[in-house]
């Protein structure tokens, strides 16, 4: 843009100038602009959204209520606010106000309650002024407490709900969910749950579930159009209607999961298996169930159905890639990896068999014993992988207190030498 020396901003038409300044929301720069000029000022009212952030105001300004009074003038200045978002300390006893006053436009609102100055309600009341911005379509809350079900009546429109570090009570968390029966995305994240998360909800198409803790907790989902699946932290796990599931991952820090319920998984393209304790049975379900999928990561120490950790038990290498034909991504982790490296598995190959699609592994070794046999197995990798590109061996806590780590470590440094346009070492 030229400039015509006289003019500057004054010869830019308003329609452009309201444009510029709608990119704006941070609200420090939305008063600063405000503060050049009438025209600059009198723009102010089309923004389209307001983000006050946890620095927004200092905290002598937040303790006289000087935040409470400076976010109400901006809420009120701003005819069409669609978006909202407040991660700075605030009253909730304002809360209502300001969304009763933009409930019409209003479409997105994010809130840090855990900023809150005052938490008068703690069984859940607080969130029940969120009922009038009924056009809501994405509402993400953070630090809240879901013990006692929000009285927001139906959320008809609302397509998004994101909870991060709540405390949950399952009959509350279902009542929730119901008032929002049109939902395709849903996230809990960080919370605090134990018992039973039961979710029913038809058009889901993106779930995260992020469970706390170390108690036994069980999922029941039910979701027929959804396509990507995350969840930690439950040790039963049922799926309904997962027929279109595309990305699937499951993983339990503390604990042990002891049953996954998949159904068939046609669609499956990327499956993520980790933890430290799986029942053995859920490990095979999913595998069985996912017979189709391209990207697999396996990172699971060990099996067993009660507290006593054991290991995996033997997986035939050959049945175990006739079963999964249309893998291409293998990230395979220890425990998992010796399985595969039995006796059995290769004592007898087929030499018309093939691994047809696969292109990449990642393979992480932590210990030397079976070292024949773990190294037959990267053999049969490469020997029947016929479109293999990459073999990655990660070498992870190695115990070296004898020989036999040092001779290991040698034979894979032959193996990626022999191999080297395909093998390396990590």
């Amino acid at each position: 843009m030229e400039w015509d020396g006289d003019g500057g901003m004054n010869s830019v038409p308003d329609g452009v100038v309201q444009h510029v300044l709608s990119m704006l929301s941070n609200v420090r720069d939305v008063a600063a602009c405000a503060c050049v000029c009438r025209r600059w000022r009198d723009c102010v009212p089309y923004l389209p959204a307001l983000f006050f952030p946890r620095n927004a105001f200092d905290a002598a300004a937040a303790a006289r209520g000087a935040a409470d009074e400076a976010i109400g003038r901006m809420v009120a200045a701003v005819a069409r606010l669609r978006e909202l978002v407040i991660y700075c300390p605030f009253s909730m006893a304002r809360l209502p106000a300001w969304i009763a006053a933009r409930s019409a436009t209003l479409r997105v609102l994010e809130l840090r309650m855990d900023a809150a100055s005052d938490k008068a309600a703690p069984d859940g009341g607080h969130l029940d002024c969120i009922g009038l911005a009924a056009n809501l379509e994405e509402l993400r809350l953070w630090g809240v407490s879901l013990t006692a079900a929000p009285a927001w009546g139906r959320m008809e429109r609302l397509r998004v709900l994101e909870v991060v570090g709540a405390q949950l009570r399952d009959s509350a968390v279902k009542d929730a969910i119901a008032a929002c029966p049109n939902l395709t995305d849903l996230s809990l994240l960080g919370c605090d749950c134990s018992g039973a998360v039961n979710i029913e909800l038809e058009l889901l198409e993106r779930c995260r579930l992020d469970i706390l803790g170390g108690s036994n907790c069980s999922l029941l989902l039910a979701a027929p159009r959804l396509e990507s699946l995350e969840v930690q932290g439950f040790t039963w796990i049922t799926l309904r209607g997962g027929h279109s599931l595309r990305r699937l991952s499951i993983a339990k820090s503390t604990g042990r999961v002891h049953k996954v319920d998949t159904g068939n998984l046609p669609d499956l393209d990327h499956l993520s298996l980790r933890g430290v304790q799986w029942n053995w049975a859920a490990v095979s379900s999913v595998l069985q169930c996912a017979s189709e999928v391209k990207h697999l990561m396996m990172k699971i120490e060990f099996c067993g159905d009660m507290d006593a950790l054991q290991p995996f038990p033997e997986v035939d290498l050959v049945d175990f890639f006739n079963s999964h034909p249309k893998l291409r991504k293998f990230e395979i982790h220890g425990a998992m990896f010796a399985a595969l490296c039995q006796k059995n598995s290769l004592k007898n190959l087929d030499p018309r068999f093939l691994i047809p699609c696969l292109e990449e592994v990642l393979i992480t070794v932590r210990s030397p014993l079976n070292a024949e046999q773990k190294l037959n197995t990267l053999e049969s990798l490469v020997k029947y992988g016929v479109r293999l590109r990459t073999m990655v061996i990660r070498i992870s806590q190695m115990k070296n207190c004898h020989d036999a780590a040092d001779d290991f470590f040698e034979e894979i440094c032959k193996f990626k030498y022999m191999n080297y346009k395909k093998v390396r070492i990590e």
